[in-house]
């Protein structure tokens, strides 16, 4: 019997983290968008096009996608999450996508700037993987879930953990925020 890719995307997830033995942290974020909508938006096609538009409002906003949007892509956004706000330089690769759960890891994730760099700065390594699942009544829940190694090898303060989830959760916020404002743009 052949492993369906969410068990494949386990598997690989499983397979990278055997060495990531600081921390882990894992956010559900209840979103007022169906997951289909969501999914489609944002982690679909994951192309340049795709993401800009769904990201739109972030100031300086500038994304580059190398490669053709399935695992093995990298991702660079960059962007000014607010007025008086350092902007944020996030990259990552692709690890695995599986549309028909839902869920999307990235690897080789790197942040520098924002409000995350006192805690992106003692890490080694996160691999961050989001799965969305419908919650009823046109909302979902985004479940974003982060495992990471850090430079000392122990785990992240608590006020840094929050820190850095927050990054995350800001960014799922804001494409929520682009549906509910444009839904005719992402159906």
């Amino acid at each position: 019997m052949r492993p369906s890719s969410l068990q494949i995307t386990c598997k690989h997830l499983h397979r990278l983290t055997d060495t990531m033995v600081a921390g882990s942290i894992t956010e559900e974020v209840a979103l007022a968008v169906p997951a289909e909508l969501l999914w489609k938006a944002v982690f679909a096609t994951g192309d340049e096009s795709s993401m800009r538009n769904v990201l739109t409002g972030l100031s300086d906003m500038a994304v580059k996608v190398d490669g053709d949007g399935r695992p093995g892509s990298r991702y660079s956004l960059k962007f000014n999450p607010g007025v008086g706000a350092a902007t944020v330089h996030l990259k990552s690769r692709l690890v695995a996508r599986d549309d028909a759960a839902r869920v999307i890891t990235y690897d080789e994730v790197a942040v520098n700037g924002g409000e995350v760099p006192v805690a992106a700065a003692q890490l080694k390594s996160q691999v961050v993987q989001y799965k969305v699942d419908s919650a009823g009544a046109g909302g979902c829940v985004t479940k974003l879930h982060v495992e990471y190694e850090s430079l000392d090898g122990a785990p992240l303060s608590p006020a840094d953990e929050t820190k850095l989830i927050k990054g995350y959760v800001g960014l799922v916020k804001k494409v929520e925020e682009n549906i509910i404002a444009r839904p005719g743009e992402f159906a």
